[in-house]
Formats: C-alpha cells, structure tokens, sequence
C-alpha cells in the first residue's frame, strides 16, 4: 500500500470535476489553491477556441495534463468510421495547441455492432491517427470503462483489453489510463496495472457509491465510497508511474456545491484517502 501523501504537488483536477466554473474561473479557483495541475474538456475552450485557451493555460502556471477526450471510433459506415478518426485528428491539434501532451481516448461503442467488431474498429482508427498523434507529439491514452458503458460509450471495458491494443499497435505515443472508477472490481487489475508498466500514462481518482443513483453523474468524492484507493495507487506507482494523480468526478450533487468549497474538500479527501 502506497504511504500517504502530505501535499498538492501531484494533485490535478479535472474541469469536469467543478464543471460549473468556465475555463477562467477553473484556473483562478486552482491557482488559489495550490492545485497543481488541470485536464481540460473540450467544452470547456468551445466558445474562445484552443488557441486562445492555450495561452491562458500557459499563463496561468498551472501544468496541463490532458486534453479529454476523444476517441468514438466504432461506426456503422466506412464513412461515419473516418469521420471519427478526421475528428480525433481535429482534437489532437488541440492538445497541441493548448499545451496538453496527452489525451484521453473514450472508445466508443454502437449499439448493435458485436463488441469484437467494435474493438477492431477501435484499434485501427487508433493506428491511423497515431501518425499524427505522434507529429504533433501528444500521447493518446486508452481509458477502459466500466462494462455498464459497453452498449454505446465504450467497447473496451478492462484494463486488460486496453493493454492488448496498446501490445498491438506498439506505438511509443499510446498507452493507458487508469481510472479506479472504472476498473476498481476487476480481478485482474493489480496484474494488468503490473503489465502496463511505462504505459499507464495517467491515473484517475474518485469513489464508487453506495447505492449509485445514477450510472454516470453520481461519482463520489474519495473516501465516501468502496474504492481501495491506496492499495491502486500502490499498484500504480509499482509499475513505474509517478505523474499527476487527477481527480474526475462527475457529480449532479457536487456541481450543486459552491465550488470553491469543493476544491477544498477534494484537498481534505486527497490527503485522507489517496
């Protein structure tokens, strides 16, 4: 089990996390509290576009550490399957552009396509945007997520079907994501984290509820859930990992909070419980 932490060097959090605030005001609030890092979604620089968001982000100080997220590669037509990949390319050049070396890949999934058909999909529309991943020099991440997601949000649902495109298509600008939201159950975590070694490109962190009121914006904050959030992260730092730790919570009831108080209950939790 990893040893507690005692302070915000490795703290990132989400602007999903504190969806209410806008790119300005996530950037303020963090800033103020010695959070160190921020992942960024795409909604959040729509309006004023990644150029300009960029140089706001590389004023601010703060480290960027993702851009999240693309990926939704599967499709019905030859069509709809390069549009996706035209569209992943798009967001690659918006990491670029507001500094973000890595982004988060959300799979995608159809319903009515077979799983095996849709996990092929996924992998060769990764391997035809890696080579302009790789020319603009940002990672892409695969994120598995919890099986709940198979019908239509992602087809690859443990971390051992992420490491096995990432063994595939063997491109040192690919790896992995683990998100303890989504693969806190399976048994076979510990080793595939052990496997993934230098390809867990980053790590995600909240808390599964109990009961869960709803499969999507119900996350917990860490420590209120069943989550054995040191041990995962035990395992994590095991395997060679030691960047950012981020905090992605998706939360009908946070995004109610004054989120300055929350930025400060994340702190709290984060020292108690990761």
């Amino acid at each position: 089990m990893a040893q507690p932490l005692t302070d915000y060097q490795r703290l990132c959090i989400h602007t999903m996390t504190t969806k209410p605030l806008s790119l300005s005001e996530a950037i303020e609030e963090y800033t103020r509290a010695g959070v160190s890092g921020i992942t960024v979604w795409r909604h959040h620089f729509e309006e004023m576009g990644a150029k300009e968001a960029g140089k706001m982000l590389d004023d601010s100080g703060l480290e960027v550490v993702s851009l999240c997220r693309g990926g939704f590669f599967p499709a019905r037509s030859a069509q709809g399957r390069e549009a996706a990949r035209d569209e992943n390319r798009r967001i690659i050049d918006e990491a670029a552009a507001i500094g973000a070396p890595l982004i988060v890949l959300v799979c995608g999934a159809v319903p009515g396509i077979p799983l095996d058909e849709a996990r092929r999909q996924i992998s060769d529309g990764i391997a035809d945007v890696l080579p302009h991943a790789a020319a603009a020099e940002v990672k892409l991440s695969i994120e598995a997520l919890h099986p709940m997601y198979a019908d239509e949000r992602s087809a690859i649902n443990t971390l051992e079907q992420a490491n096995n495109v990432v063994s595939t298509l063997r491109s040192p600008w690919l790896g992995v994501t683990v998100d303890v939201y989504h693969c806190w159950w399976d048994p076979m975590l510990k080793s595939e984290i052990a496997r993934a070694g230098n390809r867990i490109f980053s790590f995600h962190v909240c808390d599964w509820r109990t009961p869960t009121r709803d499969i999507l914006n119900d996350r917990g904050m860490m420590g209120e859930g069943c989550i054995d959030l040191r041990s995962i992260r035990g395992w994590v730092e095991d395997a060679g990992f030691r960047g950012p730790i981020e905090v992605e919570i998706f939360s009908d009831e946070f995004w109610q909070w004054d989120q300055r108080a929350l930025i400060e209950q994340i702190k709290r939790a984060w020292l108690v419980h990761v």
